[in-house]
């Protein structure tokens, strides 16, 4: 199957997806953020200088979610219907473990926007925690679930 976002010639363009059908579909994806186990308690125990880290993390990850086009260049602007961003302390990272779905009634998918929303979520835990631990590792950024559409359901 060819790539999607060049023509012919080979060159990027955005995709024509004004003969599809509008549909409801769904995406989540996953991330995580490995981090010491010092920064791990400072946030478990809400210790964090800049403040709720998780809660704000979350906020973020619903912004990048709707910011995606502005971000990514070949993303259409879709009417994004719903963000949930899940983050989780978990112990045997230690870290955080980060799960963003994103849902719309539209012509084209929101796996780029369910993305989006895992990885700032991520980066917004990593920016807040930075003055304690510059060593944290973000990972395991994916797909995990794609819902709706021809292509129809994809699970990781």
């Amino acid at each position: 199957m060819p790539l999607t976002h060049f023509d012919t010639k080979g060159d990027a363009h955005m995709v024509d997806v004004s003969d599809k059908p509008v549909t409801s579909r769904v995406a989540t994806a996953e991330a995580h953020i490995r981090m010491a186990q010092a920064t791990f308690d400072i946030i478990a125990d809400g210790r964090a200088k800049k403040g709720d880290v998780l809660g704000v993390a979350r906020l973020a990850g619903i912004m990048g979610a709707k910011k995606t086009p502005d971000l990514i260049p070949l993303c259409h602007p879709l009417p994004v219907t719903k963000v949930a961003v899940e983050l989780t302390l978990d112990p045997d990272l230690p870290g955080v473990q980060i799960e963003a779905t994103v849902k719309t009634t539209g012509q084209t998918g929101v796996e780029m926007e369910a993305l989006t929303a895992a990885s700032t979520a991520a980066l917004t835990v990593y920016d807040m925690s930075k003055a304690v631990d510059k060593a944290m590792e973000i990972g395991g950024l994916r797909v995990t679930l794609k819902d709706g559409g021809k292509s129809g359901r994809y699970e990781a």
